[in-house]
C-alpha cells in the first residue's frame, strides 16, 4: 500500500472502530493502479456526516449537503463522504436530492467511469464491481452503466471523459463515444467555469492533439465558449506537435487556428483571469509579427525570452516544424544581448533631462527607446560616457552647451 494510503489508515480505522464501513475510493485508486502520483485520498463510509464529525476533532463542512465532510488529521485533510445514491438531476448537472445508503456497491454505481468506481479496503484489497481495473489495463474510458444515463445526469462528464483521454492517453470506448455525439448539446447547460476547468486540464495532458480532434469529431467543440461551428477551422490545423506544447502555448495556437473575430472577447468567454488572458494575447501578437518577418534582436528584446520562445514554438507548430531546431538560436541571442530589460540601461530619464536641460515629456520615452535600440544593435556601448557622446553627435540641435 502506497504511503498516502498508509497515512490515511487511522481515519479508516477510527470509522471502523466505531462500527462503520470505510473504504478508499475514487481517483487515488485509479492513479495508484496506473503508477501515477497519488495526491488527494478520498474515503467513502457508511457513517452519516454528523457521525463522522462526532468522531474527529477537526472537520470542515465542505459539502455536507451532499454528504461530504473534510476531516483534518495528522496535518493532512481527507474528504470523507457517506455512501449515497442520487435522485433525478436538474440542469443536467446537479442531483435534485441525495439519499444516504448502507451499500458501497450502490455508492460506486453512481460514479462516472469504471476506472473511478474502484474501492480499496484497509488491507489493500480492491472492490471492483464494474471491472475498472480491466478498463485501466486496456486504457479504456467507459461509463458505469448506460453512458446515455450518465451524460443525461451530468453533462460535464462528457468533458471529463475527453480530459481523461488527454491526461491518461486512454481511448474512449465506442458506446461512450456514440453517446457523446448524441448528447453533446447538453453541454450548453453547464457553467462556463466548470467547462474551463476541464478544458485547461485537457490542455495540460499528454495528448491534447487527440483530445481536441475528438472534440471536433463528436461536435462537443461547438458547445465550448466561442467555438460554435469551428470544427472545420480547427481540425485541419491539428497535428501531433500539439502534444509538445504547454497549456498557455495551446491557447495561442487555438486562437491562431480558429481566428475568432475578437480574440480578447473570445478569451473573456472562457472567464480566464485577466493576467493570463493578457499574456496569451501578448504572445499571439508576437506570433503574428513572427509570421510577417524573422526575429531580430530588437523584436526579441521587446518580447522577452519566455514570450519569444512561446511565440516561436507556436509558430513552428502551426507550420508543422520542430521548434527545437529554432528556439536554441533565440536563447543564444538573449545570452549575448547587452541588455535584456530597460532597467539595465546605463541611462535613465533624469540623466537625459539633465543632459538636454529639458523637462520631462513624451520626448523622454522616445529618446530612451532610441538609446535602447542603439545599444541592442551595437551602435553604442551601454555606458553613460559612450551614450552621452553618441547623443551629442546624434542630436546636436537638442543639446544646450
Amino acid at each position: 500500500m502506497l504511503p498516502p494510503f498508509q497515512t490515511a489508515l487511522p481515519v479508516i480505522q477510527t470509522l471502523e472502530d466505531a462500527g462503520y464501513e470505510a473504504f478508499f475510493v475514487g481517483g487515488s485508486i485509479r492513479d495508484s493502479l496506473l503508477g501515477r502520483p497519488v495526491h488527494d485520498v478520498d474515503i467513502a463510509t457508511s457513517a452519516k456526516p454528523e457521525e463522522v464529525k462526532a468522531l474527529f476533532k477537526q472537520t470542515v463542512d465542505v459539502g455536507i449537503e451532499h454528504g461530504t465532510v473534510l476531516v483534518l488529521y495528522g496535518r493532512r485533510q481527507y474528504e470523507v463522504t457517506t455512501f449515497r445514491t442520487e435522485s433525478e438531476y436538474k440542469d443536467y448537472r446537479r442531483p435534485e436530492s441525495v439519499e444516504y445508503v448502507d451499500s458501497l456497491l450502490l455508492d460506486l454505481k453512481r460514479r462516472d467511469f469504471t476506472m473511478n468506481a474502484i474501492a480499496m479496503d484497509k488491507t489493500g484489497k480492491l472492490i471492483d464491481p464494474f471491472s475498472g481495473k480491466e478498463a485501466i489495463r486496456d486504457k479504456r474510458i467507459e461509463t458505469v452503466g448506460s453512458p446515455e444515463e450518465r451524460f443525461r445526469e451530468d453533462a460535464l462528464r462528457m468533458m471529463r471523459a475527453v480530459r481523461f483521454m488527454s491526461q491518461l492517453g486512454f481511448e474512449i470506448e465506442n458506446g461512450t463515444k456514440r453517446a457523446i455525439r448524441v448528447y453533446a448539446h447538453l453541454l450548453k447547460y453547464i457553467a462556463v467555469e466548470r467547462i474551463t476547468q476541464e478544458f485547461i486540464k485537457l490542455l495540460e495532458g499528454v495528448r491534447p492533439y487527440e483530445a481536441l480532434a475528438f472534440l471536433c469529431e463528436t461536435r462537443l467543440l461547438s458547445y465550448l465558449p466561442g467555438l460554435e461551428k469551428m470544427e472545420m477551422r480547427l481540425m485541419p490545423a491539428l497535428n501531433s506537435a500539439l502534444n509538445e506544447l504547454t497549456e498557455s502555448q495551446l491557447w495561442v495556437y487555438l486562437i491562431k487556428a480558429v481566428e475568432p473575430d475578437d480574440e480578447n472577447a473570445f478569451l473573456r468567454k472562457w472567464k480566464l483571469p485577466n493576467l493570463k488572458r493578457k499574456a496569451i494575447l501578448r504572445t499571439l501578437g508576437f506570433v503574428r509579427k513572427r509570421t510577417a518577418r524573422p526575429w531580430d534582436t530588437v523584436m526579441l528584446y521587446d518580447a522577452g525570452k519566455k514570450t519569444a520562445v512561446d511565440a516561436e514554438t507556436v509558430f513552428c507548430a502551426l507550420r508543422r516544424e520542430d521548434w527545437r531546431e529554432h528556439t536554441p538560436a533565440i536563447e543564444k541571442v538573449f545570452r549575448e544581448m547587452p541588455i535584456t530589460d530597460r532597467s539595465q540601461l546605463a541611462v535613465d530619464g533624469k540623466m537625459l533631462m539633465d543632459f538636454f536641460s529639458k523637462k520631462g515629456g513624451p520626448w523622454l520615452k522616445e529618446m530612451l527607446r532610441e538609446i535602447e535600440t542603439a545599444v541592442l544593435t551595437g551602435k553604442v556601448d551601454n555606458q553613460w560616457d559612450a551614450i552621452r557622446g553618441w547623443l551629442a553627435c546624434k542630436h546636436p540641435q537638442e543639446k544646450k552647451f
